[in-house]
């Protein structure tokens, strides 16, 4: 242990910093790796901005959120670590490291994608959710202004959908019950926890 303590003050600065975000990146999305297979990945973090689906890209992908921040920040770090000897000005490797950042959040994104389509073309029927519970993913705001995003679990998988609220806001975390079913795969909610967050 010392050896590798050593060794980790004997780095430079930056390499310092790169293998700090790639280490602890990839302990990060281990986790949430383990805890997607376990169906308990629910509690994601997304920057919600005052607008509704600010960057929403469709399928429950939001481009500003906490795994899709993980997954640039593991390749950030690994590909400053790997690309170190290969190139010697640190603004190109900064740059590089970069779009390799990017690159893995692409590719995360990608398969993501393919997996809930393939979610989509199973048996699951949207009309069963109604009167069930859910958790909500993305902050609903009231008055129906706006959609958030619950999360689901049937049939031993989760599923994501937009969801509105007559009521006052409803923050993420909270447990609210599918009312409606309605046009386009919109959820219609309402807070079973009475703990309404404004």
């Amino acid at each position: 242990m010392e050896n590798l303590i050593n060794l980790f003050n004997a780095l430079d600065p930056m390499q310092k910093v790169m293998w700090g975000c790639a280490l602890i990146a990839t302990f990060v999305f281990l986790v949430q790796f383990i805890l997607t297979l376990l169906g308990m990945d629910h509690t994601d973090i997304d920057v919600d901005f005052d607008g509704s689906d600010t960057m929403d890209l469709g399928n429950g992908i939001n481009i500003f959120s906490m795994k899709n921040l993980v997954n640039f920040i593991m390749g950030f770090g690994w590909a400053g670590v790997c690309l170190k000897n290969s190139i010697s000005s640190p603004t190109l490797l900064v740059i590089a490291s970069i779009l390799v950042g990017m690159g893995f959040v692409a590719i995360f994104v990608f398969i993501f994608t393919k997996t809930r389509k393939l979610e989509k073309n199973g048996a699951f029927n949207i009309k069963d959710c109604q009167g069930r519970t859910a958790q909500v993913y993305i902050r609903i705001p009231a008055g129906g202004e706006g959609k958030g995003k619950v999360q689901i679990s049937l049939n031993g998988s989760v599923h994501e959908f937009d969801a509105i609220t007559e009521e006052d806001t409803i923050a993420s975390g909270t447990t609210v019950r599918i009312t409606e079913v309605m046009e386009g795969d919109i959820l219609k909610v309402v807070n079973i926890e009475n703990n309404l967050v404004i």
